[in-house]
C-alpha cells in the first residue's frame, strides 16, 4: 500500500485532503477489517477523487440525536455503507450482550422506503442473529413508531430502524432503540459508540438461512393490528364530519395512516395520488425532500384539496414519525389556505388533548406534558392554565421526551411535542408518532368545524388568551470538514463574545448548555440545571432591557451538516380583542424579521 499512502500524503500537502481524512483512509488501506473495501478505495486514489475521498473520510460518522445518519457512499468512515451500518449493528450487539439480561435476547428491525433500506435492514438482522439474537422483522415498509411499539410489545432488548427520516434521497441511517422502545440515552449511547469504534470483525449469517431456521420472524401483520388498536385509544367521541386529504410523501405512511383514520370513523379520506407510491427518490416533492416542516410540500396537495372541497390536508415524512398540516383560514369555501408550523401544531394539540381528557373525566392528578427547550413556550402557558405541569427543560431530540416520560412516570403523561413536527400521545411507544398525530388533527378539525371554526381561528383564540408567540427557524448548511470547522468557530464566537443586541433588542444573557452556565451581559454567572448539549440560548430583553420572552437558540444539528437558529418572538396583548391580537402579531413578525437580518449578517 506504500504507493497509495504516498499519493495521500501528496494530496494532503497540496490541500486536497485533510489530515484526518488521510488518517482514516490509511486505516482502511492497511487494517484487515476493511479488506473487502480496499479495491474500491484504491480505484478512488488512482483516479484522484480527492474531494469524494475527503468528504467520505474526513471524520467517523457520529451518533447524533437520531442515530447514525448521513450520505450513502460505498466506502468511507463518514458515509452510510455496509461497513458503517455493520459496525453500528455489531457495536449494538456487543454492548447489549455485555449488559445484565432477563428474558429473551431479541431485536426488532424495521425499514422505510429509502434506497437500500431493505438491504441495510437485512444486513442488521443477519448480524444480530450471528450474535445470538432472535429478530422480529417488519417485512415491508413500516413506520418508526411501529418499530418503537414492536420493541415494547415483544419485550426486545433493542431495536433498529433503517431510515434517514426527512433527509434528501442521497441519505440513509440507522436509529438505535433500547428495551424501553426509545432511542438510546446516556450512558448507553456513549458506550454503544465506544463499542462501534472498537469493532474489528462483523459477524454475519445469511439472512435467508436465519429466516428458514426461525431465527428471524416476520411480524408485520401482528404489529399492524396491535399498533392500530393502541392508537385508536385516542379516538375520542366527537364529530367525524371532515374531508381529509393525506399525503405520505412517498414514504411508509400510506401503509398506516389511511387505515387508522378509517378505523376511527373518518369516511372522507383521500390519499394524494402523486405522493402515494413508495419511492426513495421522492420524485413529486419540491427539492425531492419529503419534509412536512417545509410549507412548499403542501402547495400541490392544497390545490387538489381545494378541488374536492377538503377541510384539511395532512402529510407525514418518509418514516411517518412527523406530521404536517395545512387548512383554510376560515370555513368560507373561498378562504385561502395556510400551513401550520410545528410549534403551532404543538400548541393546538396540547390544548386539544388536555380538553378531551378533561371532558372524559380521566385527567390524571399528576398530569404533565413535555416539550423541548426549543419548542414554543406557549405550550407551557396552555398547560399550566389548565392545571397541567409542563416539563420543558430538555434538549432537542424526541429521545429526551421519551426518557423523561419514564423518569416522571408514564401514568401521568398526556402529550409530548417538539417544534420539528414530532408528537406523541399515549404510552404504547417511546418515539414520535405521525400516524397518531394525523388522527388527533382529524378529530380536532372535525370538532372545530362542528363549532364553526378552523384550526387557525382556534389558534387565534389561544393567543388572545395567552399572548402572541411566533417562532421561526433558520437552517445554515455547512457541509464537509470546512463546514464543521466553521460551525465550531461560530459557536465559540457566540460563547465568548456574544452580540450586544439582536434585532434591536439587547442580549441580556447567554445560556451555555455545553458548560451549563448562564452568563449575563454584566458578567454575572449561575449554574444551569439541564443535560449537557452543544446549544446556546441568547435571552433578549425589550428596548428598555426588561426580560421579554424573546430569544434565539443556536444549535449545530446532531444528524445533519447544518447549524440551526431558533427564533422566539413574544408579545403580550394590550386587551383581549382581535384588533389587539393583530397589532401584537405584527409587532412580533417585524421583530423576527429584524432578528433574521442580524443572523444572516453573521450576528
Amino acid at each position: 500500500m506504500d504507493p497509495y499512502l504516498n499519493l495521500l500524503e501528496t494530496a494532503k500537502s497540496q490541500g486536497q485532503l485533510t489530515e484526518s481524512a488521510v488518517k482514516n483512509i490509511s486505516d482502511w488501506l492497511n487494517q484487515p477489517r476493511y479488506a473487502e473495501y480496499r479495491e474500491e478505495l484504491v480505484a478512488h486514489i488512482e483516479r484522484g477523487d480527492w474531494k469524494k475521498l475527503d468528504d467520505a473520510f474526513w471524520t467517523v460518522i457520529p451518533f447524533g440525536t437520531g442515530g447514525r445518519r448521513g450520505r450513502m457512499y460505498p466506502i468511507g468512515s463518514n458515509a452510510i455503507n455496509d461497513r458503517t451500518i455493520g459496525e453500528s449493528a455489531q457495536g449494538l450487539a456487543d454492548y447489549v450482550l455485555s449488559q445484565p439480561m432477563s428474558g429473551r435476547l431479541s431485536c426488532a428491525i424495521a425499514y422505510d422506503t429509502r434506497h437500500r433500506s431493505r438491504h441495510f435492514a437485512e444486513l442488521c438482522a443477519s448480524i444480530m442473529v450471528a450474535n445470538g439474537f432472535e429478530v422480529v422483522f417488519l417485512d415491508g415498509y413500516r413506520a418508526t413508531p411501529q418499530l418503537s411499539f414492536a420493541v415494547r410489545n415483544f419485550g426486545c432488548a433493542c431495536g433498529i430502524m433503517v431510515t434517514a427520516s426527512h433527509n434528501p434521497p442521497s441519505d440513509n441511517a440507522v436509529k438505535v432503540y433500547w428495551s424501553t422502545g426509545g432511542q438510546v440515552l446516556p450512558p448507553h449511547d456513549e458506550k454503544i459508540i465506544d463499542g462501534v469504534m472498537q469493532v474489528q470483525q462483523i459477524r454475519r449469517v445469511a439472512f435467508d438461512q436465519a429466516l428458514a431456521e426461525g431465527k428471524i420472524r416476520f411480524v408485520t401483520q401482528e404489529v399492524d393490528e396491535k399498533f392500530q388498536q393502541v392508537a385508536l385509544k385516542s379516538a375520542w367521541k366527537g364529530s367525524r364530519d371532515v374531508n381529509i386529504v393525506y399525503s405520505p410523501l412517498h414514504g411508509v405512511g400510506g401503509f398506516v395512516v389511511p387505515a387508522l383514520l378509517r378505523a376511527a370513523g373518518f369516511t372522507e379520506v383521500h390519499e394524494y395520488g402523486p405522493h402515494s407510491s413508495p419511492d426513495g427518490d421522492f420524485p413529486n416533492v419540491p427539492g425531492h425532500v419529503s419534509n412536512p416542516e417545509n410549507p412548499a410540500v403542501f402547495d400541490a396537495i392544497v390545490v387538489y384539496a381545494k378541488s374536492i372541497g377538503a377541510d384539511i390536508a395532512l402529510a407525514t415524512d418518509p418514516d411517518c414519525d412527523r406530521m404536517g398540516c395545512s387548512c383554510p383560514l376560515t370555513l368560507d369555501p373561498a378562504s385561502p389556505w395556510a400551513t401550520l408550523n410545528g410549534n403551532q401544531l404543538g400548541v393546538l394539540l396540547t390544548d386539544y388533548v388536555i380538553s378531551k381528557r378533561k371532558q372524559a373525566g380521566d385527567l390524571p392528578k399528576d398530569a404533565y406534558v413535555i416539550k423541548t427547550l426549543v419548542t414554543s413556550e406557549m405550550i407551557r402557558g396552555v398547560a399550566e392554565s389548565n392545571g397541567v405541569r409542563c416539563e420543558g427543560n430538555i434538549h432537542v431530540g424526541f429521545k429526551w421526551i421519551a426518557g423523561l416520560m419514564d423518569a416522571c412516570g408514564p401514568e401521568g403523561f398526556l402529550f409530548g411535542t417538539e417544534e420539528s413536527h414530532g408528537y406523541l400521545i399515549g404510552t404504547y411507544a417511546r418515539d414520535k408518532d405521525g400516524a397518531a398525530a394525523c388522527l388527533l388533527m382529524a378529530q380536532l378539525a372535525a370538532d372545530l368545524k362542528a363549532g364553526g371554526k378552523t384550526l387557525h381561528q382556534r389558534l387565534d383564540e389561544l393567543m388572545i388568551e395567552h399572548g402572541v408567540y411566533i417562532e421561526d427557524l433558520i437552517n445554515v448548511q455547512m457541509e464537509g470538514s470546512q463546514g464543521m470547522s466553521d460551525m465550531k468557530k461560530l459557536m465559540e464566537k457566540l460563547r465568548t463574545t456574544p452580540p450586544a443586541s439582536i434585532g434591536g433588542l439587547p442580549v441580556l444573557a447567554v445560556r451555555d448548555y455545553g458548560s451549563l452556565v448562564r452568563r449575563t451581559a454584566q458578567g454575572a454567572s449561575e449554574a444551569i440545571e439541564a443535560p449537557k448539549s452543544n446549544m446556546l440560548m441568547l435571552e433578549l430583553g425589550n428596548i428598555d432591557g426588561v426580560p421579554s420572552g424573546n430569544a434565539i437558540a443556536v444549535r449545530p444539528s446532531g444528524t445533519e451538516p447544518k447549524i440551526k437558529f431558533y427564533l422566539f418572538g413574544h408579545e403580550t396583548l394590550s386587551e383581549s380583542s382581535q384588533a389587539s391580537l393583530q397589532q401584537a402579531k405584527q409587532t412580533v413578525l417585524d421583530r423576527l424579521v429584524a432578528m433574521k437580518k442580524d443572523v444572516s449578517r453573521g450576528l
